[in-house]
């Protein structure tokens, strides 16, 4: 028989006992629904490691890097180091890729010219990353006469070709690292400023960009504290296809000669020294054309993977 209480009126402490059940764990748990909650950048790391081609290609870039830092310091050769009596070697096991026709082990040449072309794909990649942010964040956000000025700016410095300021470049700093890093960095943010100020025209409106200001939020921060932010994914993806076309650069450049000189190495100089020996040892070239293509597929393959995974539309 069910006991009669009126809930209404009785005192819930003076309840007895047998009217309570305790319930059991799965019990509690029968009508959850929700997923373990994840930050945006845990979601996008946990949707990056699904792509096996982009994982493939991190792995191959951070072995190349730990390569070209550490290989050149542990080898008992040189990437400057002649020996004329032992050259054009084909490959050996004292000589992995053989010498080049002074000589000089072609391995650590490779690896040494890893050093010098990962170096200014990632920090042409960096700095323009940097200017393309400041540049695009301001022309979007203030707008209006500012923002056409600005546009029109990049306007014209896209009519002209980027190898003619690359040359001009070279011509007033010589043949070096600096120049190099300079030339490459003067046309190549205006992509990134185009992506970052059509982000930042689509999010300045947004509920959270309009507290902010509400609040008295100066200009600056709103633009740098919230708006970059959440403009992080698009800005990444195109950093990330910045390094392999800095790299390719570099290296068509040293090919040309109008690049890196000798006897610094890097793959466009190592390219370009082989063309005389192309036919009788091919081998010379075939390892510093090979390294540049498996860079450029890996940091392809990166790029695509971090495009998916920060892509929140294809969220699921």
């Amino acid at each position: 028989m069910k006991p009669d209480y009126n809930f209404e009126t009785e005192d819930l402490h003076d309840l007895p006992d047998e009217l309570f059940k305790k319930l059991d764990e799965s019990e509690k748990e029968d009508e959850i629904i929700a997923r373990p909650s994840k930050s945006y950048w845990q979601d996008a790391w946990s949707r990056f490691r699904k792509d096996p081609l982009a994982l493939l290609g991190l792995f191959i870039i951070i072995i190349m890097a730990l390569a070209a830092i550490f290989g050149p310091i542990l080898s008992e050769y040189t990437y400057d180091g002649q020996d004329i009596e032992n050259g054009n070697q084909g490959p050996s096991s004292e000589h992995w890729f053989g010498t080049d026709k002074f000589g000089r082990d072609i391995f650590i040449r490779t690896l040494y010219g890893a050093r010098i072309s990962l170096t200014i794909g990632f920090v042409v990649a960096t700095i323009n990353m940097l200017i393309g942010v400041i540049y695009g964040g301001i022309s979007g956000y203030f707008g209006g006469r500012l923002d056409m000025i600005m546009m029109r700016i990049v306007d014209m410095m896209i009519s002209i070709p980027d190898l003619l300021y690359i040359i001009l470049v070279m011509m007033f700093l010589g043949n070096s690292i600096q120049s190099i890093l300079i030339a490459l960095c003067i046309t190549s943010w205006i992509g990134t400023a185009r992506i970052v100020r059509s982000q930042v025209i689509t999010l300045k409106y947004q509920e959270y960009a309009l507290a902010s200001r509400s609040i008295g939020s100066s200009n600056l921060r709103i633009l740098f504290k919230h708006l970059i932010p959440n403009s992080m994914g698009p800005i990444i993806v195109t950093v990330t296809f910045l390094v392999p076309s800095a790299i390719f650069s570099e290296a068509f450049l040293s090919f040309l000669g109008i690049g890196i000189q000798v006897p610094i190495a890097s793959w466009g100089t190592l390219v370009n020294d082989a063309i005389p020996t192309l036919f009788t040892q091919p081998y010379q070239m075939l390892f510093p054309a090979l390294a540049i293509s498996i860079t450029m597929f890996s940091l392809n393959f990166i790029g695509d993977g971090l495009r998916d995974a920060l892509d929140p539309r294809l969220k699921k």
